[in-house]
């Protein structure tokens, strides 16, 4: 054979090689679908959507329902509807993805043992014995100086759209944002409780009780306060942690509507409430040196209302704290160690990851939603884990946040391989992302989550979600060999996905883009698949 050598031909076939491919759109096109598949109305929607889904082009429906957490509990029904799902499904050549370990969102799991919150700790709670029941005895004293509003001047400062009212702190023009401010004195490791009244009129925004420590947010549950109410009483609960002073705020952030009046703010030290029991989250309870015995010294002690109203799995922001009962001498001091649950905006809850029973229960809960779909691929609900590493069962393991939610969803991982034998996985991008949530001072996470994303392998694929962060997220997690999916959409403008696409073009690609609504907004859903097609 003679080689013949033509530089020509061979400066022709390098154009080929160095021109850059067409952009193609991902292969796959998924759509969101949160639903409760116990009500027959909304599977007939469900199968509604499915087949627009499937006119328009779309490959996949990513199904997420809480009641896959507890499908040992529910009757031949909701089986049937699943089947009703699946047959149209198969119909449409459109591939399910039942969404699989609601961790962050624990409540669906937490059904089974309301126990297994994350907890905070409290150290050194001082009780004091008086006919036959401990109860709290502030140490220090703490209080709200003008509480009533009859003097503003007793706050250490105030947003000027802030005014005195007829003993009341009325907000409104809002502009900007709305705020008084008090810095109080408080003992590390504590549960407090902040009561205010509040009343609205035509008032559009969010009214928030936001206390920090050292400048960060200790508490975030939701108010739930309403554009129209007369004086209604509303709750926040707080644990200082490791801070010796705490900034106290009421207010409106970032300007709204209408008027919102405060009144009557009170602050207190509270025990025991929403107080978890488990090996992993103990209460000890002290008189001088004297550890006392549970059953004998004092009655046991549980809060019948933790994590159970008004369904297991559902947590209170506050209620009446249970009574620890004893047999001791009036006047007895009592020091006492325990650790609560606490719930993130509107009532979410994490389950505690370093629980044996914690992975027994979610094996039970992928073998059981495996049986039900039989799917190929599953979709990891690991997002936004706002408590964790905080409890003892997560403390004496001596592991960074990081490396703890490494170790669970590697673990996670494991169970949904050893089940669905075969079946691709994805998770969300946001715990796993440096660029995101993996990172320190995330909400009430103890520790720096850096290095979770150590836990994935790069079989597991990537739903990238912040659009703002798209040009680092995408290329940190195809350097690390993980395919993508663009969960783009977010009840935003249709567009925006050509933002997605570039972002991943410039990264080496995505194989999937989803429309993602969180507000069931499916109107957009055809004009969404058209702007991936006709992307270039």
């Amino acid at each position: 054979m003679v080689l013949v050598r033509r530089p020509g031909l061979a400066r022709w076939l390098a154009t080929f090689a160095l021109a850059p491919a067409p952009a193609q759109a991902p292969a796959e096109l998924w759509v969101y679908c949160g639903t409760n598949l116990l009500v027959d109305q909304n599977v007939a929607t469900l199968t509604g959507l499915v087949r627009r889904a499937a006119e328009a082009g779309y490959t996949h429906v990513l199904l997420a329902d809480t009641k896959f957490g507890r499908l040992g509990d529910l009757d031949a029904r909701y089986f049937r509807n699943v089947d009703r799902v699946r047959a149209v499904a198969r119909e449409l050549r459109l591939e399910l993805v039942p969404a699989v370990f609601p961790i962050g969102y624990s409540e669906a799991i937490l059904w089974h043992d309301p126990n297994l919150a994350e907890a905070l700790p409290v150290r050194g709670a001082k009780f004091v014995v008086q006919k036959g029941e401990a109860r709290l005895a502030a140490d220090p004293p703490v209080a709200l100086r003008g509480g009533d509003f009859a003097d503003l001047g007793a706050w250490d400062w105030k947003d000027d759209t802030v005014v005195a009212d007829a003993g009341s702190a009325r907000m409104a023009d809002f502009a900007g944002n709305a705020r008084v401010v008090q810095k109080v004195k408080v003992a590390p490791f504590r549960q407090y409780h902040v009561a205010v009244r509040v009343r609205t009129q035509g008032f559009t925004g969010e009214a928030r009780v936001n206390v920090l420590g050292a400048g960060k947010p200790l508490n975030h549950a939701d108010l739930g306060v309403r554009p129209d109410q007369d004086w209604t009483t509303h709750h926040a609960v707080f644990n200082s942690l490791e801070h010796r002073e705490v900034a106290i705020y009421l207010g409106v952030w970032g300007g709204a509507r209408g008027c919102l009046w405060w009144d009557d703010a009170v602050l207190e030290e509270v025990g025991l409430l929403n107080l978890v029991r488990r090996d992993g989250a103990s209460l000890a309870v002290r008189a001088g040196d004297r550890v006392l015995r549970e059953g004998t010294d004092f009655e046991p002690v549980r809060d019948p209302r933790m994590g159970t109203v008004p369904w297991p799995g559902s947590y209170e922001v506050w209620h009446e704290p249970p009574v620890l009962r004893t047999a001791l001498r009036d006047g007895t001091e009592l020091r006492v160690d325990y650790h609560h649950a606490i719930t993130v905006h509107q009532g979410q809850v994490m389950i505690c990851p370093s629980e044996p029973k914690t992975l027994e229960l979610l094996r039970d809960h992928m073998r059981r939603v495996h049986r039900a779909f039989a799917a190929k691929t599953y979709f990891l609900s690991h997002d936004e884990i706002r408590v964790l590493n905080q409890d003892e069962a997560c403390r004496r393991r001596g592991l960074d946040a990081g490396a703890l939610l490494a170790d669970h969803v590697k673990a996670c991982v494991a169970i949904a391989r050893e089940v669905a034998k075969g079946a691709e996985l994805w998770v969300w991008s946001d715990m796993f992302d440096p660029h995101h949530n993996a990172r320190q001072d995330y909400y009430l996470v103890r520790g720096d989550l850096a290095g979770s994303w150590l836990g994935l392998d790069r079989d597991v694929g990537i739903a990238a979600w912040y659009f703002d962060k798209r040009e680092q997220s995408l290329p940190f997690f195809a350097q690390r060999g993980h395919r993508l999916l663009l969960a783009a959409y977010y009840d935003g403008e249709v567009q925006q996905v050509r933002g997605w696409l570039d972002a991943a073009r410039a990264a080496g690609g995505a194989r999937a883009v989803m429309y993602t609504t969180w507000q069931q907004r499916y109107g957009d859903l055809e004009a969404f698949a058209e702007a991936v097609k006709s992307w270039r």
